[in-house]
């Protein structure tokens, strides 16, 4: 076993005493579950995720990644995925982390590198790769700084700056390079998912988003679905259903009028989408999600539909 997965290890175990942690080193969180969790929806932010013990998948439009504390996961623009816990339990718990990735620090190191203007085309936003040796000695030492607080202004950059050279090294160097330049082709996706995401309830032209991003609408289309894995408008309905499911719940509202706040105008095109997506109608799952813990199972049942998407 390499010392450094079983010292991250205690070190995770020692910091995250919740589900999630928000450590004191800047952009790192802390992740543990003594259970495998059912799928839940969210939009993933540009994020380096590492497991130290246990397994995961994740699921964008119709493809499922798996990883583990041999893999690697990492996102490179906001996209809207499924995903859950698939190995953990009290003995041996899932333990994990993820650390922000900014764009701007990692086109500060482009500039010392050699491969700074190289365009490596368009790439998926979102990849699991092998984890090396390299890369997790510096994370191990990165989640170790949470011993000594005190070393944390200082040397947390220094060894953040390490692992976004280690991963520009490895396989997903090509894609982080991309995340860094502000013209490539997987920058002006992000900028048309920015506007998607604050937008969503309105409708939109695809020549207009298009034109916004310098692209041809073809264009615009081929590359937006190479990043993201689904066509914008499949991406909308993704945003707009998991924005509608959380109104359900925190705001109390009628299933009809959060689709015509989350931008459909007609309540059964609503109704039929978000079944689709959650496995469930919207105003049966706003009842379940409100209502007490007999209805495990058809949460269970709904959760396995949603994963399946």
């Amino acid at each position: 076993m390499r010392p450094s997965i079983e010292y991250l290890r205690r070190r995770i175990t020692a910091h995250c005493l919740n589900s999630r942690t928000e450590t004191a080193v800047p952009g790192l969180s802390l992740m543990r579950a003594d259970a495998p969790t059912m799928p839940v929806q969210s939009v993933h932010q540009p994020t380096f995720c590492l497991i130290a013990q246990g397994s995961k998948q994740v699921v964008l439009g119709q493809r499922l990644f798996a990883y583990d504390a041999r893999h690697y996961l990492i996102t490179t623009v906001e996209l809207p995925i499924t995903g859950g816990v698939t190995q953990a339990s009290a003995d041996r718990p899932y333990l994990a982390l993820t650390l922000a990735l900014d764009p701007t620090r990692i086109a500060a190191l482009l500039l010392d590198s050699p491969d700074a203007l190289r365009d490596p085309g368009t790439m998926p936003g979102l990849a699991v790769s092998t984890v090396t040796d390299a890369l997790l000695d510096p994370v191990a030492r990165l989640v170790g700084l949470l011993d000594r607080p005190d070393d944390i202004p200082v040397l947390a950059p220094l060894i953040e700056r390490e692992i976004l050279y280690r991963l520009l090294q490895g396989e997903q160097g090509a894609t982080l390079r991309q995340a860094a330049r502000a013209d490539s082709r997987l920058s002006q996706v992000s900028r048309a998912i920015a506007w998607i995401r604050d937008h969503y309830a309105e409708p939109f032209s695809i020549g207009d988003l298009a034109a916004e991003t310098g692209m041809s609408p073809s264009s615009f289309h081929r590359h937006f679905k190479a990043v993201t894995m689904m066509s914008p408008l499949q991406f909308r309905t993704r945003i707009r259903l998991q924005a509608a499911r959380h109104m359900l719940l925190a705001d109390g509202q009628d299933a009809a009028g959060v689709g015509f706040v989350v931008g459909y105008d007609s309540p059964s095109q609503f109704s039929r989408e978000y079944r689709r997506m959650f496995g469930i109608p919207p105003a049966r799952d706003a009842a379940r999600l409100r209502g007490p813990e007999s209805d495990r199972a058809t949460e269970s049942d709904a959760g396995r539909l949603a994963y399946a998407q």
